[in-house]
């Protein structure tokens, strides 16, 4: 049992490792720095079944965690410096929040993050992130929409914006409030994808994308921009967190320069 192993524990260490505090049970002094290199040894132990596993396959295993909120056309360019020129990796991406990206990379679920937002070390020791780039966000409608004054037209149509649980959709609101504008919001959603594929089918709507989204308004004539909005800036970070032995693809993401991508 587990009593049974902390009790041989604490005999081994000639210690206690718990106390009582009224009805429940805490860690004492020593308890605490038992926990922290028993929390050590078993991460290093899932570091070494990680490489393991990297060396047993002929394609590297190269699990990435993708923030939904972030605009998959720039996302897709970043991965694209993972492939190596023989193309020997196996890549693997999974989509969610930022919040359980990061419970699943400290689980050693994952081997990287792109998210939108850093990582706050002080809450997630031993997790990392790196700024690839940002690019100022824009108003784009598919339909055509006649001379109007910018930002006045988004009280005149409906939006589609970043679901108000992410980052930047709590900064486009606090913008709207900024600039005293009370919109219609016809959706939010999580998923940039989504909220541009949504927006080809409802030609009335507005929707809020990266800036760099002009090279597809060039190529796509449905496509119009209405404004932009500077202030805003949609932000990549890579989060990874500390190895002994790093993975090559992250270690490519880390070393990349991506300023050409973001101009």
């Amino acid at each position: 049992t587990v009593t049974g192993q902390i009790k041989a524990l604490e005999e081994r260490m000639d210690g206690k490792l718990t106390k009582r505090n009224g009805r429940s049970v805490e860690p004492t002094e020593l308890g605490q720095l038992v926990f922290k290199y028993a929390d050590r040894m078993f991460g290093l132990s899932y570091e070494m079944l990680d490489i393991v596993n990297y060396s047993q396959h002929s394609n590297i295993l190269f699990d990435v965690g993708v923030a939904d909120a972030l605009s998959k056309r720039l996302v897709s360019k970043i991965l694209m410096s993972t492939i190596p020129l023989d193309n020997s990796i196996h890549l693997r991406c999974f989509e969610s929040t930022h919040e359980m990206l990061l419970e699943q990379l400290s689980q050693h679920k994952l081997d990287m993050i792109l998210s939108d937002c850093p990582v706050d070390s002080s809450q997630s020791p031993g997790l990392f992130s790196k700024k690839l780039g940002e690019s100022s966000l824009s108003f784009f409608c598919s339909g055509n929409v006649k001379e109007v004054s910018f930002p006045a037209v988004l009280e005149q149509r409906k939006l589609l914006i970043p679901g108000s649980r992410t980052s930047m959709g709590r900064k486009v609101l606090q913008w709207f409030d900024r600039q005293g504008l009370k919109p219609d919001i016809l959706g939010e959603f999580d998923d940039a994808a989504l909220m541009k594929a949504f927006a080809r089918y409802h030609h009335d709507a507005i929707f809020l994308a990266p800036t760099l989204y002009m090279s597809e308004v060039e190529q796509d004539t449905s496509l119009q921009l209405l404004g932009d909005i500077e202030e805003l800036k949609e932000e990549y970070y890579v989060i990874f967190a500390e190895r002994i032995i790093q993975h090559p693809a992250v270690k490519n993401v880390c070393d990349a320069d991506f300023s050409k991508l973001f101009e």
